[in-house]
């Protein structure tokens, strides 16, 4: 596999926020999409393959989340660097430094994903090594302080395929800072995609109720961005 040294990244976490104000139930797969992994996890895309699939469907901005690792982030961005560099006037998508870390919430594991932090950054390193976080490493307050630390924003992945439910999960997540909830989710692996209805109707309750932002992510482990296995 190709290894990059990690740059340092400052982005816009002002922009990401924004963008997650506009996620709706028709966002993703085919207009933003924060929740896909590549061979540097346990993805079955090179991150290449998956830029070049979102530029074809026509997303206007994406997160790689793999597991423990920015990886495929580093390659997916050198990639799109050198592409803007060629063509400088195409509307090319933009690319958010992403991660998903196992997370142990008040004893129960759950998924952090984290959004547009610098993986130079002290803070976030240890927990980009290929492999999950224990001990106080993996508790959940160590792990949002880590990501905000970094310049990052942390959401709570699928807040419905823990085994404690979200309306006991989202409220410790939100006292110890989490920024958002994944909200817009396929539960099931239905074909075509779509976001669970039930479920993405309770998610956006938790959001409003304790001013959340709201993400979307197919959490794609195949060969299309359009579904998740």
């Amino acid at each position: 596999m190709m290894l990059i040294k990690a740059p340092v990244i400052a982005q816009d976490t002002d922009a990401l926020k924004e963008a997650w104000k506009t996620v709706t139930w028709d966002s993703c797969p085919k207009t933003y999409n924060f929740h896909m992994h590549t061979v540097f996890s346990d993805g079955q895309m090179q991150p290449e393959t998956l830029l070049e699939q979102a530029i074809a469907i026509g997303l206007k901005g994406l997160a790689i989340t793999d597991h423990h690792s920015v990886q495929g982030n580093l390659v997916a961005q050198a990639w799109l660097d050198n592409a803007r560099r060629e063509q400088p006037d195409v509307a090319w998508p933009y690319l958010w430094m992403g991660i998903e870390i196992t997370t142990n919430l008040d004893g129960t594991d759950v998924h952090t994903l984290g959004y547009g932090f610098d993986p130079n950054h002290p803070a976030i390193k240890g927990y980009c090594q290929g492999k999950g976080p224990s001990g106080v490493e993996a508790d959940a307050e160590t792990v949002v302080a880590a990501i905000h630390a970094a310049g990052g924003l942390v959401v709570l992945a699928h807040p419905f395929r823990y085994r404690r439910p979200p309306s006991e999960l989202v409220p410790l997540a939100v006292k110890i800072g989490y920024d958002g909830i994944e909200a817009f989710y396929a539960y099931g692996n239905p074909k075509p995609w779509r976001a669970s209805s039930e479920r993405t109707e309770q998610a956006l309750e938790f959001a409003d109720m304790f001013d959340l932002y709201t993400t979307c992510g197919t959490d794609t482990h195949g060969t299309s961005l359009l579904r998740r296995v």
